[in-house]
């Protein structure tokens, strides 16, 4: 069954590296999975970044930021890291899996 997938950036941490401001140095996110019947299972994650080795220009303000470019950054690192990107997805696959599989206590039908 396949499984569409979502990200999202949950939280921001900052702080001034040489003369750049408010510059982005760890990311929360979650990458979510959805079957076709509707399970979901969700990924937390966490990456850091440093400002560094930005080429002049190519900084982004804080204040310019938005969810696409700092979720770029996020995949940049993570896709094509083929063992953590099956891990992630392996983790997300399991959840669906327990929800398809649920087993849940019901009342003894002679108890009502």
């Amino acid at each position: 069954m396949a499984i569409t997938y979502a990200w999202a950036v949950t939280s921001l941490k900052v702080k001034d590296e040489g003369s750049n401001i408010n510059a982005v140095v760890q990311t929360y996110w979650t990458k979510t999975g959805t079957d076709e019947d509707g399970n979901t299972g969700v990924f937390s994650g966490a990456t850091p970044f440093t400002s560094v080795d930005v080429p002049a220009g190519e900084f982004v303000a804080f204040e310019d930021l938005t969810e696409a470019t700092v979720l770029g950054w996020i995949q940049g690192v993570f896709v094509g890291n083929e063992a953590y990107e099956n891990h992630v997805n392996e983790q997300i696959a399991k959840q669906i899996d327990a929800k398809k599989n649920l087993v849940i206590e019901k009342d003894l039908p002679w108890a009502s």
